[in-house]
């Protein structure tokens, strides 16, 4: 009975301490300057794409709301030592209006990317990674999903385009730990039970990703916060 009490007592401090020496990030993502004008995408090359849109659709590479909170950018942490495993949900794609839903998101290496296809129409996906092969594979509209999968980690967002219609891009982090997010219409964003520790945390945006912002971090019990800017470049 002793031991049984000796051995409860052991795995109620293991839990407390697991869980103490955690914290969370959180933050809001602006944008300092005018924004650029919305750029107009041209469906008209296939039928079933314009004919899915009541009015004009626009761009997702630039998304700032009247606050100057930019949504759709991601935001994770560099050189993370990470032991958990990978997780058994799906990370959902869909191709719907000739349009890539979601515009940026993040998955973890070896975890299944399903990829639909919501349109009456072909498209065809081919991912563009650094370190992962690339996948190429077309999509009928009789054919409703494929899965897909990065083996690998990659440094930077990289895209996965249609070859049928130009104007179809989004954006993906392969990353080989879970500490990631993607900012919301607000521009705010929440990584969860963080380690304790010191790192490099990079917020990416699809217009300024040559010039991603790179900061350090130290993560304890609690909460930190975290926010960044994007400053519009002036003009030479």
């Amino acid at each position: 009975m002793n031991l049984f009490k000796t051995i409860i007592s052991y795995l109620i401090l293991f839990c407390f301490f697991s869980t103490s020496n955690a914290g969370d990030i959180k933050g809001t993502v602006k944008y300092d300057g005018k924004p650029p004008k919305k750029k107009p995408l041209r469906m008209d090359a296939d039928p079933v794409c314009g004919a899915a849109h009541s009015g004009k659709v626009f761009s997702e590479s630039f998304k700032v709301n009247a606050s100057g909170e930019l949504a759709e950018c991601i935001v994770y942490l560099k050189n993370v030592k990470y032991n958990g495993g990978v997780p058994s949900g799906s990370v959902e794609l869909d191709q719907k209006g000739c349009i890539y839903t979601p515009h940026v998101f993040g998955i973890q290496a070896g975890q299944e990317l399903l990829i639909k296809n919501s349109d009456a129409t072909l498209h065809n996906i081919h991912s563009m990674p650094k370190k992962n092969k690339e996948f190429n594979f077309a999509m009928p509209k009789v054919v409703k999903t494929k899965k897909a999968k990065f083996d690998s980690s990659e440094d930077d967002p990289f895209f996965i385009k249609c070859d049928v219609h130009p104007w179809m891009k989004t954006w993906v982090l392969v990353s080989d730990h879970p500490y990631f997010a993607v900012t919301d219409s607000d521009g705010k964003y929440e990584i969860k039970g963080v380690p304790a520790g010191t790192y490099e945390v990079v917020c990416w945006q699809e217009k300024f990703k040559k010039k991603a912002i790179v900061e350090t971090i130290t993560v304890g019990d609690g909460e930190v916060i975290k926010n960044f800017t994007f400053t519009r470049p002036k003009k030479k």
